[in-house]
């Protein structure tokens, strides 16, 4: 196969229209259609099911895309890696993260990375709560450290590195709360103390996976206000306006005088790791990953 018939074949295993395609390699629809026969007769078996309304691809043509698509990414890469390097132009990988403790951990990560990595420039940026994945998809970050659960994650088209470190939960509540004084709390408890509603962008599972949304009756649990940053959130638990479970490090590093942490003791705790567009990967990624993993353990080693 030619680099072209690749390329063209990718395409439309991308777009499943003809036209898409053609528009995107700014061929004629005629060539993207001969170069897909020409390449289904050397094969001996159909890529594409047509039919007026609709393309897909065969059984064999999406075992040929899964293929060819990372190696001809890699190649694309490679080459890409090469005319920088010739121009004196290094690798941008940017690096989302949220909140202070996630921050430390992304910068210890990139200040090794980048002395094994001379090529790559890792930009880190700190997102607000709920931004991070909008961030990913819309391209302004490549990977992002977050504790957001992962259900649906490949139906989302992301993909998730290896836990990195867990941290217990706490729930944040006004110091004049009653559970302040308390040395644990339940899930349960934690329904009825009106948990705070997440940003918009956070998908709606995030909240239920939080704390129990129904009571045993089926009537729905009173929800708080909503908040868009970390200290909105803490402003409205200490205002007591409502509470909101988070890691541990958040009693460490958001220390208020208004806001109590009270451990939630049957709560599973949070899981740390990276999340990046399952389409949007690259070797720097994936590099990444490898080098926070690695470190990861390193920090847990006596």
């Amino acid at each position: 196969m030619e680099q072209r018939e690749i390329e063209i074949f990718l395409a439309v295993a991308e777009e499943l229209h003809f036209g898409r395609a053609a528009e995107r390699l700014h061929v004629s629809t005629a060539r993207v259609s001969q170069t897909v026969r020409k390449l289904e007769t050397a094969v001996g078996s159909q890529l594409f099911e047509r039919t007026s309304r609709r393309v897909a691809l065969t059984p064999i043509g999406q075992r040929l895309y899964d293929d060819l698509q990372p190696a001809y990414q890699q190649i694309q890469e490679g080459v890409a890696r090469a005319v920088a390097a010739a121009r004196g132009i290094r690798d941008t990988l940017r690096v989302g993260f949220v909140g202070a403790s996630a921050g430390q951990f992304v910068l210890e990560v990139a200040a090794t990375f980048e002395a094994e990595h001379p090529d790559v420039d890792v930009q880190i940026r700190e997102n607000q709560f709920g931004d991070g994945l909008e961030l990913l998809r819309s391209g302004q970050i490549d990977m992002l450290l977050a504790v957001l659960p992962l259900k649906g994650a490949r139906q989302a088209g992301l993909t998730s590195g290896a836990v990195l470190f867990t941290e217990e939960q706490l729930l944040a509540v006004s110091a004049r709360h009653p559970y302040a004084g308390r040395s644990s709390v339940s899930r349960d408890d934690v329904a009825r103390a009106k948990v705070l509603r997440s940003p918009p962008a956070i998908p709606d599972y995030w909240d239920e996976i939080l704390a129990p949304t129904h009571r045993p009756d089926g009537a729905e649990y009173e929800r708080g206000p909503v908040f868009a940053t970390i200290q909105e959130m803490l402003a409205l638990v200490g205002a007591g306006k409502g509470s909101y479970p988070v890691p541990i490090e958040a009693s460490q590093f958001y220390i208020r005088p208004d806001v109590a942490y009270v451990p939630i003791h049957d709560a599973p705790p949070f899981e740390w790791r990276f999340i990046w567009p399952t389409a949007a990967a690259t070797r720097r990624v994936r590099a990444f990953d490898r080098a926070a993993a690695a470190h990861a353990g390193s920090r847990r080693s006596p």
